[in-house]
């Protein structure tokens, strides 16, 4: 049992609930590994944001490591393609025939993790590939033995295999060894971020747990769409980094719901998890999703705007449309956005700027500190209509409804609009021309009805022209 072996740690920084860290630490002595890529990191858009709360995590992790006697050494490399050398060598360094890790779901990531078990393997070391990190971590396929491309279906049999497999968290290591100096690590590439609304410290994402399904997963359904009430996790820049586990955030449920006597197959946040394992999945089935191809590739026939007319607007949250402009200033104060307002500014960009869905998606990831390529790209191609279980084409958000549906006090409008503070609530959700000029708010960057109808035209069209060849 005191065998070496080497845990390699990328979007999975959390020593708990972590399968490659546990299975290794059952075999032998356990040293870890976390691989640094910026220039990769970078590539694969990653926000300024995501890249500071990735450094700071991965100090954090490093830390919990020492305490428990386990060393913790950084591989840098600028991009995935260095990678297997630089971890064969270090497995040859510290006399280690077995290297364990948890499997990803984009493409790059998997050719990434092929390239490194071929080297591996021919070099004498065994690669322990442990599972996708997601709550039903087997594939979800139909009774036909093929994947889902609906999420209704794939939500039923997700529950049923749910309800059968093992859902207990994995627990931490135990102590292999007195505690020990923890490295230094301080990153020319951590970008800033907002520390004060997404702490990291040892418990900082346990207390939000905790605290969200004690107190407001009950109520989810009913506030989970209300962008001024703290109604949802804010657990998912913990989650996009592997700081937290989803078994873990599966154990809260079953908790809580058990202890309040409701089922928590029911739970309607644990049915939001279950997009998260159903984008995932998809891109293992569907490799030009990570290619940035649509999934309904007819929609590729699709001329869209340019986006030089609107799209800046739309970034600095000057549409004219008050929802729209306050959900995109939260992003770019926050580094977040509320869900419900990601599908508004989503549909805004794509149906009424008709600009093309990837420019939208590139723009999110490179801003969000919880960008997370599947969720990100499925999101985007629903509200686009180009996506698996898209959104009907001739659906088009009218911000306006949407605003006095979802803020009806405009309490978030006034939040991150301020100039329009003191319009009533009826008049916030859309100034008229005198408002508009007396509190400098800009007039709207596009006509709702013909920009509506502009799209379900183009998107029409499409049954009507040769498929290419």
């Amino acid at each position: 049992m005191n065998t070496k072996q080497v845990v390699w740690l990328r979007n999975d920084l959390r020593i708990k609930d972590n399968p490659a860290v546990f299975y290794a630490s059952q075999n032998g002595l356990v040293e870890v590994i976390i691989s640094v890529t910026p220039e990769q990191w970078i590539h694969h858009q990653e926000s300024p944001a995501k890249l500071g709360l990735r450094a700071d995590l991965i100090k954090l992790v490093t830390a919990q490591f020492a305490d428990l006697g386990i060393q913790v050494t950084l591989v840098e490399a600028d991009h995935f393609a260095d990678l297997p050398d630089k971890i064969v060598a270090f497995c040859q360094s510290v006399s280690a025939h077995d290297l364990w890790f948890n499997q990803e779901t984009p493409l790059d990531e998997r050719r990434r993790d092929n390239d490194v078990s071929v080297l591996c393997e021919q070099n004498s070391i065994q690669t322990h590939a442990q599972s996708i990190d997601l709550i039903v971590a087997k594939p979800v396929f139909s009774q036909q033995g093929t994947p889902f491309k609906v999420f209704t279906p794939f939500y039923k049999r997700w529950l049923q295999i749910l309800s059968t497999q093992d859902r207990a968290p994995l627990p931490a290591p135990e102590k292999q060894g007195e505690a020990i100096a923890v490295i230094d690590f301080d990153p020319t590439w951590r970008g800033p971020y907002r520390e004060d609304l997404w702490p990291v410290d040892g418990e900082a994402t346990k207390r939000r747990l905790w605290q969200f399904c004690h107190h407001k997963e009950s109520f989810y359904d009913e506030q989970r769409d209300i962008p001024s009430l703290p109604g949802t996790s804010t657990l998912s820049p913990y989650l996009s980094l592997g700081a937290i586990g989803p078994r873990e955030l599966l154990f809260a449920i079953e908790y809580t719901c058990d202890q309040a006597g409701r089922d928590w197959r029911g739970s309607i946040w644990l049915k939001e998890l279950a997009w998260r394992d159903f984008y995932r999945q998809l891109l293992l089935h569907f490799d030009t999703l990570n290619m940035s191809k649509p999934f309904k590739p007819e929609t590729d026939r699709i001329t869209w705007n340019n986006p030089e007319v609107g799209f800046q607007a739309w970034c600095d949250g000057n549409t004219g449309f008050p929802i729209v402009d306050a959900a995109m200033r939260q992003l770019a104060q926050t580094g977040w956005m509320h869900n419900r307002l990601r599908m508004i500014t989503a549909s805004f960009l794509t149906k009424l700027l008709f600009i093309d869905w990837r420019i939208g998606e590139a723009y999110f990831m490179n801003t969000l500190i919880d960008g997370e390529f599947a969720a990100n790209n499925g999101g985007w191609q629903w509200s686009a209509s180009t996506g698996c279980d898209a959104a009907p084409y001739f659906r088009v958000f009218n911000p306006t409804r949407q605003s006095e549906r979802f803020d009806p006090s405009g309490d978030f409008i006034r939040r991150f609009v301020p100039e329009l503070r003191s319009l009533d609530n009826k008049a916030i959700h859309n100034p008229s021309d005198t408002q508009r000029l007396e509190l400098n708010y800009p007039t709207p960057i596009i006509d709702y009805k013909s920009a509506r109808q502009h799209a379900i035209s183009a998107f029409a069209q499409l049954t009507s022209k040769p498929a290419l060849n």
